[in-house]
């Protein structure tokens, strides 16, 4: 007859189980095969898009050049952002990763935002950027950067750059994700459709309907 585990054993391993670290994913789930071309032609069905037919899958599908090109400044920002997400990529489908090509004209600013599903780290290429991030906390880290520096934003938390040197700057980022998002706070704010109730901003900003009004107009 096979013996029984003693009670305060078990109970033990139990304990011991439960609080052991576990597994959890930090990013887009692993895949389940060597490739899987997004097929954007169909609705998202799951998290994630369908495989293009292997039959239908070419070399192009592997590579992307659109990031070589410089992103066009003329703007309010001066600034502008070219998206190497599986949207423009489709081969990052399920691989977990993505990257983007941020342009600054001189003074230009890539406004506070964050990205809800990754995390982001950066390469400084050319310029001089200021790089900042808020924690939760409501503390700020800010640094100028230099060509071949690097930054990371945790996920979730602000973060911003602007070019703060006498040049044209541009940076590369990267993410733990196909499809990072992006919550730009101001345009969250104040440019969505349907647009906050102004008394939310008013109270929230401490100002007059006159301000959150002439803000909006912005947008």
């Amino acid at each position: 007859m096979a013996s029984k585990t003693p009670q305060p054993i078990l109970i033990l391993f139990t304990t011991l189980l439960f609080l052991s670290p576990t597994p959890s994913q930090s990013s887009d789930p692993d895949p389940l095969q060597d490739y899987c071309i997004a097929d954007l032609k169909h609705p998202r069905l799951l998290n994630g898009f369908p495989c293009k037919p292997a039959s239908q899958v070419t070399t192009n599908d592997f590579f992307y050049s659109g990031l070589r090109r410089t992103g066009n400044t003329n703007n309010s920002l001066s600034s502008s952002l070219t998206p190497g997400n599986v949207l423009s990529f489709p081969g990052l489908n399920t691989l977990g990763i993505s990257m983007n090509r941020v342009d600054l004209g001189i003074g230009g600013l890539n406004p506070p935002h964050i990205h809800p599903r990754a995390t982001e780290i950066g390469f400084v290429v050319k310029g001089k950027v200021l790089i900042g991030l808020i924690t939760t906390g409501n503390k700020v880290f800010e640094k100028n950067l230099t060509a071949g520096d690097m930054f990371v934003a945790p996920r979730g938390l602000v973060h911003y750059q602007m070019n703060v040197g006498k040049e044209e700057a541009f940076i590369i980022t990267a993410f733990n994700s196909q499809l990072p998002g992006a919550v730009v706070v101001s345009m969250s704010l104040f440019g969505s459709k349907p647009s906050v109730n102004d008394d939310v901003l008013t109270k929230a900003f401490h100002v007059n309907k006159s301000v959150v009004d002439e803000i909006k107009s912005k947008f």
